[in-house]
């Protein structure tokens, strides 16, 4: 199959796609013939060496932890799924960009999304749908965002208007519309945050999600009053220090479920920013790392 790979650690001129063996599921896992993968930060983080002492892989590794395709092999155990059915999932921290990827969490791909979307939507919903979980019930609060364009916060955002939650989301002014498009309440991040959201928000704020870590947690803990109230997906050096929830991504086919079901309602449309074909994997990988991205960058296997 050809594959997106890496020999070593490095930039993005470390990308090369070539022929490489095909994977085959293990117990408990299915492999699917990919249509499109997402690149996540996680995945250029992996790639550059920078969380190697946290998220060591063996080299040479494929990029990429979500997909959608149609199951073509099935690993011992695995029930409720069949050959040719088109699913959404997550495999390893690496080898989803590729022609074929093995998935050890998956659900039905709503017939409503397109491949780019389906791809989009796993590891977002599965960290968007954990980092909620653990504040609660949302049904008639107000819950901030921080960092609320990106692939994460705006599936969050989603997630928590379907739940019944006011949502207040911060983003740089170029992204407010599509704030507000989501149904969430866009303000500007940074400085004075605390002040903007007093004025949207005159009865306070219950919760709070991180979905950005880019080091307001101490101002997100205060304008929430409470650090239990507070949740993070990014900040993992601040987390345990104020005492917020941390949340890793878990390879939980439940949530996928769960994000699959709001898809068929029309309650949650993964956002694509940018599609690149598997041959210009380097491009996607050095748009995704530049920061700015608006929902997901995918790639179209």
């Amino acid at each position: 199959m050809r594959a997106a790979r890496y020999h070593q650690y490095g930039g993005v001129e470390t990308l090369v796609v070539e022929e490489v063996t095909d994977p085959r599921p293990g117990p408990g896992e299915i492999r699917i013939e990919v249509a499109a993968a997402s690149v996540n930060p996680v995945d250029w983080k992996v790639r550059s060496g920078a969380v190697r002492e946290v998220l060591p892989v063996d080299l040479p590794a494929i990029p990429g932890r979500d997909a959608v395709g149609v199951v073509d092999e099935i690993g011992a155990g695995v029930q409720g799924v069949r050959i040719g059915d088109r699913v959404f999932g997550l495999g390893g921290v690496t080898g989803a960009t590729a022609e074929l990827a093995v998935l050890s969490a998956w659900a039905p791909a709503p017939a409503e999304w397109s491949d780019e979307q389906a791809a989009g939507a796993g590891l977002a919903a599965v960290t968007a749908l954990g980092g909620l979980k653990v504040l609660g019930l949302l049904q008639g609060r107000t819950l901030l965002v921080e960092g609320a364009a990106g692939g994460v916060g705006s599936a969050a955002v989603e997630f928590a208007v379907a739940r019944g939650a006011t949502v207040i989301g911060t983003a740089s002014e170029r992204n407010h519309a599509f704030l507000t498009s989501l149904g969430a309440v866009p303000t500007t991040y940074g400085a004075g945050l605390a002040e903007r959201v007093a004025a949207l928000a005159p009865g306070g704020v219950d919760v709070v999600l991180d979905a950005a870590g880019s080091g307001s947690l101490v101002d997100l803990v205060a304008i929430a009053g409470d650090p239990a109230r507070v949740s993070t997906i990014a900040d993992h050096a601040n987390a345990q220090r104020l005492g917020v929830h941390l949340v890793n991504a878990a390879n939980d086919s439940a949530l996928l479920a769960e994000a699959g079901e709001l898809g068929r309602q029309g309650r949650y449309t993964p956002r694509v920013e940018r599609t690149y074909p598997l041959d210009a994997i380097a491009e996607a990988h050095a748009y995704s790392a530049r920061g700015r991205t608006r929902g997901k960058v995918v790639v179209s296997i």
